[in-house]
């Protein structure tokens, strides 16, 4: 049987096929057509989007978003990779109309326009809370490491620059030292010529004043640490990889179709402190007032009484998982929590049976009580199973513990829908990292990584939305929204030439 063949090249078609042949229905690429051609051209006034301005004329920025957001649901991120594509891939050829722009282009716009995609992000979301897909109930908030575009190599603190400045001081030394010993020897068993030596000294010169404008600027600033290639990047324990130069991105999943409501980027290693912004932001998205209960769940990196008493007084009800106990010896018979407190009469009672009071010092610690009784430890048997230190055990009370032991209590009673929490809020970044290629940041700065942490999870939520609604659907609903926003503003415009004919029929 003869093969199926295909056309032959150099034949000339006579009735050309149309581009629109080439992308089916049901193609998500159809979807991200809509949504932009949607946006509203006066709201999102992107660079060069003025069709009208001097100089030569500009690719639509549309053309540029549209471009991005197939690239970001389809692991094209970088820029010279979506130039190819607009070459070889069919679905980004119908998708922009068969144009394309270098990659300088399209770098640019995703450079210039920061604060608008991150307005993107929000008005897909706006859309998906039009079609109640959010649950507006119960969020899972989490935080998470990814790479920055600096190397660890390039990441610099105190001791790493003391020690390169001690190595070239060593180094230096031992070349001025072979200089002096080919003094005393005869040309032939010189190990290096002494042009060598010299050259090799001035780039450890040069080296030197590198090292010492980095001492000299860490001393300027509060930081700790200087990366050289992205500033704001910091260097953060990643749990698998080590320690990595990273950004800790931070979002916000609603529960009823795993949907991210909003997200954030801190160059903070810690999760501490982030749970009340982020469970505020999440109702203002939702169009809750601020002080509207929410069900909000996070791990034990959100374990900080002050935030918890924000969420309390915002009407926002959490599940958080306290911190895991431990003691100095490792014997979870004598962790923290084995030791009872007694609120009528502020004391703790240790597993012996022994009293421990308050501490009164000069120099009170401002966020916790100190506990103790030394006189009672100095004698116990099982001093050594407690504590390794030399007077006693001391026992810290969080100021606000009584806040803490009642988001326990909470948590514990909730334990199963708690234990829904890894399914909602993992997920995504799971799926980002590993099948949309997302575990590495490609731009530089706090500002730019924001806006490509919105074009990621953009692409995430867009993606789902499709699995939830299907292609026709959404650009369905897309449509009616836009016959419906039309309409109300040609309803505006006649009722306002009937009210005041002459100022609006002035302008023809």
């Amino acid at each position: 049987m003869p093969y199926i063949t295909g056309k032959d090249r150099n034949q000339a078609l006579m009735f050309p096929e149309y581009l629109d042949d080439y992308v089916n229905e049901d193609n998500p690429v159809r979807v991200i057509d809509a949504f932009v051609k949607s946006l509203d051209s006066q709201e999102y006034q992107f660079t060069k989007s003025n069709p009208c301005g001097p100089g030569a004329p500009s690719y639509d920025p549309k053309d540029l978003l549209r471009l991005y957001l197939y690239g970001y649901m389809n692991t094209l991120r970088s820029s010279r990779k979506l130039e190819r594509a607009t070459y070889i891939n069919i679905e980004v050829i119908w998708l922009i109309r068969d144009i394309h722009p270098d990659f300088k282009t399209i770098a640019d716009f995703r450079r210039e326009n920061k604060k608008l995609l991150k307005q993107v992000f929000k008005e897909f979301n706006l859309l998906c809370n039009d079609w109640e897909l959010f649950g507006k109930k119960l969020s899972a908030v989490d935080g998470t490491k990814i790479r920055a575009d600096n190397s660890k190599k390039n990441n610099y603190n105190k001791k790493k620059i003391e020690r390169q400045l001690k190595y070239i001081e060593e180094k230096t030394d031992e070349y001025l030292k072979t200089l002096e010993d080919n003094d005393q020897e005869p040309l032939e068993n010189q190990k290096y010529t002494a042009e060598y030596i010299k050259n090799k000294i001035e780039e450890l010169e040069k080296r030197k004043l590198f090292y010492k404008g980095l001492e000299h600027q860490l001393e300027k600033t509060e930081d700790n640490e200087i990366s050289t290639t992205d500033p704001d990047a910091r260097l953060m324990d990643n749990k698998k990889n080590g320690l990595e130069v990273n950004y800790n991105v931070q979002i916000s999943v609603d529960e009823k179709n795993k949907l991210i409501v909003v997200t954030d980027v801190t160059n903070k290693p810690s999760d501490q402190g982030h749970l009340n912004d982020m469970a505020q932001s999440t109702k203002e998205m939702l169009g809750m007032d601020e002080k509207d209960p929410l069900e909000v769940m996070a791990d034990k990196g959100y374990y900080q009484s002050e935030d918890l008493k924000k969420c309390e007084e915002n009407g926002t009800i959490t599940y958080v998982a306290h911190q895991t106990y431990s003691n100095a010896t490792g014997n979870p018979e004598y962790y923290s929590d084995k030791f009872k407190y007694d609120a009528e009469n502020d004391v703790y009672i240790c597993p012996q049976g022994e009293v421990l009071q308050r501490m009164k010092s000069k120099k009170e610690v401002p966020d916790r009580f100190r506990y103790k009784n030394y006189s009672a430890c100095k004698k116990c048997p099982h001093k050594n199973l407690c504590t390794k230190a030399e007077k006693g055990r001391v026992i810290n009370r969080n100021k606000g513990q009584d806040l803490l032991d009642i988001v326990d209590a909470r948590t514990n009673m909730n334990m199963d829908k708690y234990k829904e929490r890894q399914k909602i809020v993992e997920h995504p970044f799971g799926t980002i990292k590993r099948t949309m290629d997302a575990a590495y940041f490609l731009t530089r700065g706090l500002e730019s990584v924001k806006a490509e942490t919105n074009l990621i999870f953009l692409a995430y939520n867009m993606k789902r939305v499709i699995n939830i609604l299907g292609v026709k659907e959404i650009i369905r609903r897309i449509e009616t929204r836009i016959s419906f926003i039309f309409s109300k503003i040609k309803s505006n415009y006649i009722f306002s030439l009937l009210i005041m004919p002459e100022k609006y029929m002035a302008a023809f």
